[in-house]
C-alpha cells in the first residue's frame, strides 16, 4: 500500500511526527498476516484489531490483519492512503486520548475483487477469519436460524460468477482451502447473535449443502474448520466530523480513518483455534470453554437495554443514549428491566450479578462524551430484537414469570415503526423486513390491537408461541396504547 495522502496526511512517512503516546505498537508491514477480517467498520478497528495488536505487541505472532470490506470502497481508500494505519480516540468525561493502531497488514474491497479474497481464505498463512458483519448479512432467519437464500446468494453457491454475499465468500473460500488442503481454519464470529459460533457453523453448513459441494469437501470443512464463539463489547459511535477533528488535533496529522470508542472493552472467546491465536489473553481478554452466560449476559443486559434506550429515546426527541437517560424516570425503568425480567431469565457467568452488571452499563451509556445517536442503534430492529428481547420474554414465560418491562421494549418498537415522534417528527425505517413492515402495518395500523395483531404475524420476528401468548399481546398492547396516548414521558412517569 503507498501512501498517497501526502505529507498531513497519516501514514508510515509521517509516524515519527506523532506524539510519543500516540505511535502504535506495531508497524505495518513488519508483522506477516495470519487473520483475515470481513467487515472493516468502526466496530472492528476499535476492538478487535485494537486487542491483536496488543496481543502481539506483548507476546509476537504473525497475526497481522488483512481487513476486508464487503461493499464500501471509503473506508478501503482511506486506509490504503494511510498505509493500513488509523486511530482510535478513547472517549471519557475526563477527556480523550487518541492512539495510532497499526494491527493492519493490507485491505481488501470484496465486491470489486472477490477473487483475491477466495485467495486469501485459500493462504495456509491465513489461519483465522473473523467476522464483524451486522446481523443481516448472515443471511439467517433471526429467530430459527434457518438460512434465507435470496437470489444472490443462490447464485453465489450454484453458480460460478463472483462472490457477492458474505456467505457466498466463506464458502468459495473454504472450498478453494479445501481443495488445496491448506490447513485448519477459525471461523469466528465478532457480531451480536445468539450462539454465533454455532450460527456461524449452521450458516456455512447450510451453504455447503445448497451448494451441493463433495462429500470430501464437506468432510474437510468438518473436520479442519473450527467456529468458537465470542462476546464482543466496547460502544463505539459513527465516526463523525467532530471524531476526525480530534484526531487531527491529537496527531498533528489527519486521519480519514479515525474512530472513538468508550475506555470500556471486552472480549470474551472460547478457545478452539486449531491453527493457533495471537495471546488475546495477554490483550485482556477472556478465553473460555463456553461464551454463551457471557453472550446472553450482554445481549440481554446491554444490548436489550441499549435498543430500549434508543426507541424510547428516538420517540421523545433524544438524538443520543446519553441525552436518553436524562429523560425522567428512565433509568428507573431500565432498572427494573434489568432486575426484573433480565436477571430471572437466564443464568449468568459465575459470580456475576445481573443488576451490578447492568448498573455498570447505565453508567457507560451516561458518558456525555459519547455521541451514540439513538437511530443509529435503532436500526435493523427486525434483527435485533429476538436476542435482544424476544429471548428474554420466551425465557420468562417458560418459566411461568411475566414479562412486563420486556413488552415495553417491544411496544416500543412497534410505535417507532409508526414513523413519526411525539412531537410529530417523522422517524425513518431503516429495515432489512421494511417492504414487509409496511404492508403489515397498512393492513393493521388503526387501533393499538391491530398494531399488535399485525406485527406479531410476521414469523421472522416473532415465533408462533410467542405470538400466541395472550399475556405478552395484552402487555405489549397496553404499553402501546399508553405510548400513542400519553407519549413516552407520560408512560414512563405513569410505570414508575
Amino acid at each position: 500500500m503507498a501512501l498517497t495522502g501526502g505529507a498531513d496526511r497519516l501514514g508510515l512517512a509521517t509516524l515519527r511526527r506523532l506524539p510519543v503516546e500516540c505511535r502504535p505498537l506495531l508497524r505495518p508491514g513488519t508483522v506477516p498476516a495470519g487473520i483475515v477480517h470481513l467487515g472493516l467498520g468502526a466496530f472492528h478497528r476499535a476492538h478487535q484489531a485494537v486487542h491483536t495488536e496488543a496481543a502481539v505487541g506483548a507476546a509476537g505472532g504473525d497475526w497481522g490483519i488483512i481487513g476486508v470490506a464487503p461493499r464500501s470502497t471509503g473506508v478501503v481508500e482511506a486506509l490504503a492512503a494511510q498505509d493500513g494505519l488509523f486511530s482510535v480516540t478513547t472517549l471519557s468525561a475526563e477527556g480523550a486520548a487518541t492512539r495510532v493502531v497499526g494491527a493492519l497488514s493490507g485491505v481488501r474491497h470484496a465486491a470489486s475483487d472477490p477473487a483475491a479474497v477466495v485467495r486469501l481464505l485459500a493462504d495456509p498463512a491465513i489461519r483465522m477469519v473473523t467476522l464483524t458483519v451486522t446481523e443481516k448479512a448472515y443471511q439467517l432467519d433471526p429467530v430459527t436460524g434457518a438460512l434465507q437464500a435470496d437470489p444472490d446468494l443462490l447464485a453465489d453457491l450454484t453458480t460460478d460468477r463472483p462472490p457477492r454475499t458474505v456467505p457466498g465468500l466463506l464458502v468459495r473460500g473454504l472450498l478453494a482451502r479445501a481443495a488445496a488442503d491448506a490447513g485448519p481454519l477459525a471461523l469466528v464470529s465478532c457480531d451480536n447473535l445468539p450462539a454465533n459460533g454455532r450460527r456461524l457453523r449452521g450458516l456455512v453448513t447450510q451453504a455447503l449443502a445448497v451448494a451441493r459441494v463433495p462429500d470430501a469437501a464437506a468432510c474437510w470443512v468438518a473436520e479442519q474448520v473450527s467456529f468458537p464463539g465470542t462476546m464482543v463489547d466496547r460502544i463505539v459511535p459513527a465516526t463523525t466530523a467532530d471524531t476526525l477533528d480530534t484526531a487531527r488535533r491529537a496527531l498533528g496529522v489527519s486521519d480519514l480513518a479515525a474512530v472513538a470508542a468508550e475506555p470500556y472493552s471486552q472480549w470474551v472467546i472460547e478457545d478452539d483455534f486449531p491453527g493457533g491465536r495471537p495471546a488475546w489473553e495477554r490483550a485482556g481478554a477472556v478465553l473460555t470453554d463456553d461464551a454463551g452466560p457471557w453472550e446472553r449476559l450482554k445481549l440481554r443486559s446491554l444490548n436489550g437495554v441499549h435498543s430500549a434506550a434508543a426507541y424510547l429515546g428516538a420517540l421523545a426527541g433524544a438524538e443520543t443514549v446519553a441525552e436518553t437517560l436524562a429523560l425522567p424516570r428512565l433509568t428507573a425503568v431500565l432498572r427494573r428491566l434489568v432486575a426484573e425480567d433480565v436477571a430471572p431469565s437466564f443464568a449468568p457467568p459465575p459470580g456475576v450479578s445481573v443488576p451490578d452488571y447492568g448498573e455498570e452499563v447505565l453508567g457507560r451509556f451516561a458518558n456525555p462524551a459519547m455521541r451514540h445517536r439513538t437511530l443509529q442503534i435503532a436500526m435493523d430492529g427486525s434483527q435485533k430484537l429476538p436476542q435482544r428481547v424476544l429471548h428474554t420474554i420466551t425465557d420468562l414465560r417458560a418459566a411461568g414469570r411475566s414479562a412486563r418491562w420486556a413488552s415495553l421494549v417491544v411496544a416500543a418498537w412497534m410505535r417507532f415503526l409508526l414513523g413519526y415522534a411525539d412531537d410529530g417528527r417523522p422517524l425513518p425505517l431503516d429495515d432489512p423486513l421494511a417492504e414487509r413492515i409496511r404492508a403489515a402495518l397498512a393492513a393493521g395500523r388503526d387501533t393499538p390491537a391491530g398494531v399488535v395483531d399485525a406485527l406479531f404475524a410476521l414469523r421472522e420476528v416473532f415465533p408462533a408461541e410467542l405470538a400466541a401468548d395472550d399475556e405478552v399481546r395484552a402487555d405489549v398492547t397496553g404499553w402501546l396504547a399508553a405510548l400513542e396516548r400519553h407519549g413516552v414521558r407520560a408512560t414512563l412517569a405513569a410505570a414508575t
